[in-house]
């Protein structure tokens, strides 16, 4: 499991992984709608940065080993989930920015950027979560955030992935306040 988030103020969450390399493998996960549907969300970017796009969610479909979804999220993974983005920045193969969230609420649109940087045959990602609305909603984006991040550790190193919600269960027990 990967490390923990940094928090770097009361609206920034950053994680940092280093996975295999070559950076344009990283880069594929991080953009093309197939494999990002891997580990993350599937659905095309858009081709100019400014324009809308959606990116569909579907825990189960992370991993061919299933586990129960906590309660919470049990109608959400059963009938999947779809966002709706904003693209701010597409600079292949190293940085890569979107809004994220508000579709309940229109006061909760963050940030995500991920940042890529090769490091031998490694490759640095470091993604920053940016404009979070609450600490609730940091908590949250915490535990879905190195969730998936260990999901693409599984893929880049070629192996398959545990089932999303155990390693959410596992990610949960990082971020329980005590």
């Amino acid at each position: 499991m990967g490390s923990k988030a940094t928090r770097i103020n009361d609206s920034t969450l950053q994680f940092v992984r280093i996975l295999p390399g070559p950076i344009e493998k990283v880069w594929d996960y991080l953009t093309d709608a197939k494999k990002r549907g891997e580990w993350f969300a599937s659905g095309p970017l858009p081709a100019k940065v400014g324009e809308r796009f959606e990116m569909r969610f579907k825990h189960s479909d992370l991993s061919p080993n299933q586990a129960t979804p906590p309660d919470q999220y049990i109608e959400m993974d059963k009938n999947g989930h779809t966002s709706s983005n904003v693209l701010l920045a597409f600079e292949p193969p190293h940085r890569l920015a979107f809004t994220f969230g508000g579709e309940k609420n229109p006061a909760n649109v963050s940030e995500v950027e991920f940042l890529l940087q090769a490091e031998g045959d490694k490759v640095r990602l470091t993604l920053t979560h940016s404009k979070i609305p609450t600490d609730d909603y940091a908590d949250g984006v915490s535990v879905g955030w190195h969730s998936h991040l260990d999901i693409l550790q599984s893929r880049t190193e070629g192996t398959t992935p545990p089932a999303f919600w155990d390693v959410w269960r596992d990610a949960r027990k990082i971020y329980d306040k005590p």
